[in-house]
This record gives structure tokens, sequence and C-alpha cells, in this order.
């Protein structure tokens, strides 16, 4: 029996702010020659390492600031930065965040405990499997499970912000299935303010979402890049795709 294919948030995010730019990105082996690095991706990466290992309790390589700070500076990824000093501002507010988040962490005393870090997450539907990556999930002292999702370009964050990210909700979705009998929720944590805000999907919600993302993702796997003419859209003067969609005909024309 074929194995069913994989669908992540990500995956599905990128379909549905634009078809072409998924097929460019899954489907069509030309497309990566055109990927660029990203300064935000490299900066987000450095960061998840770092509390990847701080928040692991079987890490014991990580316990204090200056420990973190150490992996930070180790860990650095320079890809696609603009220059040299683009490069160590974002350095410089890269270490204040990693800093401010171990202190801050390590001072709080509570019975919130982590239980994954990094944690790969699955759910199967007929025809496909949804699959994502959790950066945290921790108990908290009632026992609600709390997904923890870092943003580390963001400031401020509200319960509608939550409400709104489309993977936040696929975890939700997928630890439910997981643990039916646990309240869960999903919240995004700011590192560079360390504001965070938290919200749940209701029952009925959830399986409203749960039926959307089946019709979805069945769509997904069905699709092939023929399937989608290209066509302008605020998102074309920042995709690494542009040159390649500015060729056809159809993009010209729209």
């Amino acid at each position: 029996m074929p194995r069913k294919p994989l669908i992540s948030p990500t995956k599905i995010t990128t379909y549905l702010a634009c078809p072409v730019k998924y097929g460019w990105t899954y489907l069509d082996p030309r497309g990566k020659w055109y990927l660029k690095s990203k300064s935000y991706y490299s900066f987000g990466s450095t960061l998840h390492k770092v509390l990847e290992r701080f928040h692991d309790s079987s890490d014991t390589g990580v316990t204090t600031v200056g420990e973190a700070l150490t992996l930070y500076e180790d860990s650095w990824i320079d890809a696609g930065y603009g220059s040299a000093e683009e490069m160590a501002e974002a350095f410089g507010e890269g270490r204040l965040i990693i800093e401010k988040h171990v202190a801050e962490t390590l001072e709080r005393k509570d019975e919130t405990k982590t239980l994954f870090v990094e944690h790969t997450v699955k759910m199967e539907f007929e025809k496909f499997i949804l699959q994502g990556r959790i950066d945290r999930i921790d108990e908290l002292p009632d026992g609600t499970l709390d997904i923890v999702d870092y943003k580390s370009g963001r400031s401020g964050v509200s319960a509608d912000d939550v409400a709104a990210d489309l993977a936040m909700s696929c975890y939700q979705l997928m630890l439910q299935e997981r643990y039916p009998d646990r309240k869960i929720q999903a919240t995004i944590l700011a590192l560079r303010s360390g504001q965070r805000a938290s919200t749940s999907l209701s029952p009925v919600d959830m399986q409203v979402f749960r039926n959307d993302l089946e019709w979805i993702g069945n769509e997904i796997i069905a699709t092939q890049l023929s399937d989608h003419v290209p066509a302008k859209k605020a998102l074309c003067p920042n995709c690494d795709f542009l040159p390649l969609c500015s060729k056809d005909q159809n993009w010209q024309d729209s």
C-alpha cells in the first residue's frame, strides 16, 4: 500500500498564500535554485536551538544564562544578512533576547513542567498525514497541555493572533487527538518582548477546523504546478520565484 503524502502547516500556509509558490517550493525541482537565504530564518533558527537545549530537562549543558549565551554565540547562523552591520545588530538583539528569557525563566517559580521540546506530532487523515513540529509543550499546574510557539520577529501578540494562526490550530488538533482527556491550549511567545498570549479551540471549532483542514489537504495533495497560472499578488515583489513567474504570459497579462 503506497505511503500517504505528508502535509505540514507550512505547506498549507504556503498553498493558501499562493498555489504557484507552493508548486515551485515543493513540486518543481527548478524552484530550489531560486531560493535565497533569509536573515530572519537564520535568526530564528539560532534562537530556537538555544531555547530547545535550555528547556530540555535532559540537557545538563545549558542551565545558566552564561551557558545559554555561549551556546548562542557558537550556534550563530550568518546566512542571509545584507551587511556586516545588519548582522551585528541582529546578533546583539538575539543575545539580549536569550539573556532576558533565560534569566526570567530561572527566576520564575511555578509548577509548570516542560514535557517536550521540538516535538514532532502527526495525525492521519484518509488521504494524507498531517505532520508538525512543536517548539515546546508544557504541562500547567492544572493539567492543561500548553503548546508554546516562539516568534523571534515579534514584539507583541494577542489572543486573536493565536486564534488566527493556522499552525497553532493544527497543533491543538493533533495534540487533542493524542490526549483526548486533557485540556489543550496554544500560546505564542513574542521573544523580543517576552509577551505571550494564549487561546483554545472549542470542541465545535476544532471539528469545523478539522473538516476544513481535510478539504484543503485533499486539494493540496492533488494539485500540480500546471493546475495554477501565475498571477500578480501583493507578495510577488519579495518572492524568490518572481523571475520564474514573470516569464509566464499569464502573469504578464494579469
